[in-house]
């Protein structure tokens, strides 16, 4: 029986719990995976203890004052990880020759490039950057298809979408028999909320999700569903579907992780618990399967699965992503920029819950969308959107 060959790895955003979540996986196949390198925005002593354990060749932080820190570190420790510092030696890491699997776990537009240099150098891309996708959709595709990267979503509910569709799945849906996208959502902590208890809502309580743990800017997200709203962008690219072709569906017991619907009736559904290193050693090992760490799902215990319609009339981040992604161009991008300094905002006490939505549609607004043909453009709506809000947020 042939040997399976060690692929090396590189993981963005190791110090996140997809990247913790990624190394766990790892740290469980020493025999088919090497670490290459970690990436971490600022948190340095918990990149130190993932250098330790896992022998990165290259660890690489946000600022140079973190990198001398750790490199200083690493030393006394009798380490030889190389230590960079930036948005270069990120897209370095990602690029590198010697990689053969990229993590994509940086949490928001900071992923964008990084992201797309993985992909044109043709490397496995493990996708949990959303971020990426939304901003700058078509191109990116484009770039997977040109280099001939793999390509796999690593969020639970693209992963679950992935695992029930063929595995030729391009083309359109409808070309495959394929009827429907069911995308669950949790539906968050406030889930049953009117709009008006919304207005109270502190950051302690939009980060304690009930099932998942997550970083709390992606906590906040599924709090508001404008999580759901940049997956459903993210599904549209990833499955070539249309806005339309894709349903939102209130799953609270996030066991089943999304669906496929066909045109003979069948609905095919993948199952698990609420644990991402599922659908990460789904990504490590694709096509086979490795042991993840996971409990097996006992339906038992389960007991019953309840589905509701999403509120978008309390939520209104996941129409205002429907209506990005109708809209095209660099809509999304301006939509994920706007988000992304209202959720800063609501962390650190400058506006209130229920204000997220509402910056997100005035942002939106007064950002005319215009083609996402090109980089540069994408990045200058990104900006343009983020001057908005910023200006926005100062005059509140």
């Amino acid at each position: 029986m042939p040997t399976t060959p060690t692929l090396d790895v590189t993981v963005l955003g190791a110090t996140g719990s997809i990247g913790t979540s990624t190394l766990d996986v790892i740290a469980r196949h020493p025999s088919r995976y090497r670490v290459h390198a970690l990436s971490a925005n600022r948190a340095r002593q918990r990149l130190l203890a993932q250098c330790r354990t896992h022998r990165p060749r290259v660890a690489v932080l946000e600022r140079e004052e973190d990198a001398a820190w750790l490199r200083e570190q690493l030393v006394d420790a009798g380490l030889d990880t190389e230590v960079r510092a930036g948005a270069e030696a990120l897209i370095e890491i990602s690029e590198a020759r010697e990689v053969d699997v990229v993590m994509a776990a940086i949490v928001g537009a900071a992923g964008l490039l990084p992201t797309l240099a993985a992909v044109r150098a043709g490397k496995r891309v493990l996708l949990a950057n959303k971020e990426a996708l939304v901003m700058s959709g078509g191109l990116f595709m484009e770039a997977v298809t040109r280099s001939g990267a793999t390509l796999l979503p690593i969020d639970s509910e693209h992963n679950a979408i992935y695992q029930c569709l063929p595995t030729e799945h391009r083309g359109g849906l409808a070309r495959h028999g394929v009827t429907q996208l069911l995308l669950t959502a949790s539906g968050g902590p406030f889930r049953g909320w009117e709009a008006s208890r919304l207005a109270e809502v502190t950051p302690e309580q939009a980060c304690a999700h009930p099932n998942w743990s997550m970083g709390r800017k992606i906590s906040v997200d599924s709090a508001s569903l404008m999580n759901k709203g940049l997956e459903l962008i993210e599904a549209c690219w990833l499955f070539d579907a249309r806005p339309d072709q894709i349903q939102v569906v209130v799953h609270p017991q996030s066991v089943i992780h999304s669906m496929a619907a066909y045109n003979d009736g069948s609905v095919i559904a993948q199952l698990g618990n609420p644990d991402m290193r599922t659908p990460i050693a789904h990504g490590l090992a694709w096509p086979e399967r490795i042991e993840s760490g996971v409990q097996a799902l006992d339906l038992f215990e389960v007991a019953r699965l309840d589905f509701e319609r999403p509120d978008e009339s309390a939520f209104p981040c996941l129409r205002l992503a429907r209506e990005a992604i109708t809209a095209g161009g660099t809509a999304p991008a301006v939509l994920n920029a706007a988000n992304e300094m209202a959720v800063e905002a609501f962390l650190e006490g400058r506006l209130g819950f229920a204000g997220i939505g509402e910056l997100v549609e005035r942002v939106r607004d007064a950002c005319p969308v215009e083609s996402a043909d090109e980089l540069g453009g994408i990045l200058e709506a990104d900006d343009r959107a983020r001057h908005e809000a910023r200006a926005r947020l100062e005059r509140r």
